[in-house]
């Protein structure tokens, strides 16, 4: 059977040669200089960190930790109740190199999950392991089973105060516990029950999950009876909920297991039944089986685990990639709506060897069209921005409303039954105005010399729209920017132009990712509550890169709930994906389907 021997009131004996070794000094030899153990000044470092790391799983600033090669009880961990010593071997933090060791680093102990494992396990006998055997009745089977039935407890005790470091404890349960059980294990009853004892009491205390020890719950009552194996849950069950310090109740349990196995308390544990040496390795067969479940659990939460690492830290690199786009954006849009700002070129766009004139050839005053449209189009607004009344109907037992008849008479009918009314007849229907939606509308006019024949109508669409929005809504708001390599503003945000601003179409460069950065900025298009509409007058006809660019910026006004309509004037028009295209015959038409678009976005927003 796997012997807890790591949990003893304190260290083994002194073996015959330490008793040689310190006779030689009593009598007045030199000291013993042990020989010089490989990176010894690394493990002590070690020790001390754990010591750091201690009172924070058990709740105690007394104990001393020291992890060396080996232990003295032989374990790969082990806690010496009366002295508060916690000896860890150095091998359980194989195969990292202890100069890379760094305990106090909270999160370093993912790198060792076993040897943190068992750190944890012995520190929750540091906190909760508050009783000890009688000394005349260590060794027996009373206190083999009560060592037995403690080892569960104080992890279950554990994860009450700590649950996060259950991974921990089945990292340990599943390296130092399972491999315990070996093909030279008898399967006997005692044996059996100290299987179910280690491993299916885990199961209950929270470490381990029941798909995992069903293939050892079936053959522990296969070999024990269902009789005998729920005796024993019961034991364990009432064990979990004893006290830390209750040496009593714990004794009582431990004589409970023995008895129900049939062993003699004050005996050491059974031997291994002779009759039973042909099953013997069973017990490890179906162990086998549980430590392969484990591991498959514990690598398919480890899988998840890394995906979800990999969607956060996707998300928040989003996140930033999103905020500093948004401050670019901000930036463009301040330099090129600022009031006699020049033509803005962008990064992407600028040469040392030219520089981009301002496409703006001056203004006009609007014609009697002009304005027949722009008062046509703010009629079609404010009827897509109207809101049905909200309603609402509450009844009550007391006016105001209108009287239900049938309510009445039903409350009438309860008073004369002595019951208390709940009727109420009262109908009251209030109705509400909903709020308005405001328009937002960016325009962003290509002005390359594949433009020309464009330029004179989209100038008169951009006026129009700038009009018709703030004779809708003050809080209404566009803004025209002329794109090639530069930007430059044509109508500003918030300001109703009061003349038309004609430009030419004659320049290079397609700088509309930028042109749409700034219109976003600007107008918020981006931000939900608005009727949002992003309008771009162009052919198409961009470099590889330029595509690219702009298509990312549509495809996050698109997600963001803002529509995109690109007018084309072109027989062969290359709008970029994410765009609802409008191919237009006549350049005069501009004005007309920009409005039909700008109703169509305000009709459909939500308010």
């Amino acid at each position: 059977m796997p012997a807890p021997a790591h949990l003893l009131p304190a260290p083994p004996p002194l073996t015959e040669t330490e008793h040689d070794l310190t006779r030689w000094e009593d009598d007045g030899g030199p000291a013993y200089e042990a020989p010089p153990r490989p990176h010894a000044a690394q493990w002590l470092r070690i020790s001390a960190a754990l010591g750091e790391r201690l009172p924070e799983l058990a709740g105690r600033e007394d104990v001393i930790v020291t992890c060396d090669h080996g232990t003295r009880s032989g374990a790969p961990a082990a806690f010496y109740r009366t002295l508060a010593q916690l000896e860890i071997d150095a091998g359980l933090f194989a195969p990292l190199r202890p100069a890379t060791i760094h305990p106090t680093q909270v999160g370093d102990e993912a790198r060792y999950p076993v040897a943190w494992g068992a750190f944890t396990h012995e520190a929750a006998h540091a906190a909760h392991s508050r009783w000890s055997t009688p000394p005349a009745l260590r060794g027996t089977a009373l206190d083999t089973a009560a060592q037995l039935l403690e080892e569960a407890r104080v992890e279950k005790a554990h994860l009450a105060r700590r649950p996060g470091d259950r991974s921990f404890l089945r990292a340990a349960v599943q390296s130092l516990v399972l491999p315990d059980f070996t093909t030279q294990n008898p399967t006997d009853s005692w044996q059996a029950g100290a299987a179910a004892g280690l491993i299916l009491a885990r199961r209950d205390a929270g470490i381990l999950d029941p798909d995992e020890t069903q293939p050892l719950h079936d053959a522990v009552t296969a070999i024990l009876g269902p009789d005998l194996l729920d005796t024993l849950t019961q034991i364990w069950t009432a064990a979990h909920a004893t006290s830390d310090d209750d040496a009593q109740a714990m004794m009582s349990h431990a004589q409970a297991w023995c008895q129900a196995l049939g062993a003699s308390p004050d005996a050491p544990q059974p031997t291994p039944d002779p009759s039973g040496s042909g099953r013997r390795g069973e017990l490890a067969d179906v162990i086998g089986k549980v430590t392969a479940a484990v591991a498959a659990n514990e690598a398919a939460s480890q899988a998840a685990q890394a995906r979800a690492n990999a969607a956060q830290t996707s998300r928040a690199r989003a996140k930033a990639a999103h905020a500093a786009r948004a401050r670019q954006a901000a930036e463009i849009a301040s330099k090129v709506f600022t009031p006699g700002a020049r033509p803005f070129t962008p990064e992407s766009q600028r040469s040392k060897y030219r520089s981009d004139a301002s496409p703006v050839t001056g203004t006009r005053p609007p014609t009697a069209g002009e304005k027949a449209a722009a008062g046509r189009l703010a009629r079609a607004l404010r009827a897509a921005a109207y809101r049905e009344r909200a309603t609402t109907v509450t009844s009550s037992a007391v006016p105001p409303g209108r009287l239900n008849m049938r309510g009445a008479l039903a409350r009438d009918a309860q008073k004369a039954a002595g019951a208390i009314p709940s009727a109420q007849p009262w109908v009251r229907t209030q109705r509400r105005q909903g709020p308005t939606p405001p328009l937002r509308v960016g325009i962003a006019v290509d002005v390359s010399g594949s433009m020309n024949a464009a330029a004179s109508p989209i100038a008169s669409a951009a006026w129009i729209v700038a009009k018709a929005a703030a004779l809708t809504d003050p809080d209404s708001r566009t803004a025209t920017i002329a794109y090639r390599r530069a930007l430059t503003a044509i109508t500003a945000p918030g300001r109703a132009p009061a003349r038309v601003t004609e430009f030419d179409a004659d320049g290079g460069g397609h700088s509309l990712a930028e042109a749409a950065d700034a219109l976003t900025a600007a107008l918020d298009l981006a931000t939900p509550g608005t009727g949002r509409l992003l309008v771009i007058a162009s052919d198409g006809h961009y470099r590889p890169d330029e595509v690219t660019r702009a298509a990312d910026r549509i495809s996050a006004l698109r997600t963001a709930g803002c529509a995109v309509l690109w007018l084309a004037f072109e027989p062969d028009p290359r709008p970029l994906p994410g765009a609802t295209l409008l191919e237009l015959a006549d350049p005069a038409q501009a004005a007309t389907a920009i409005g039909k678009a700008a109703t169509t976005a305000l009709a459909a927003t939500n308010p």
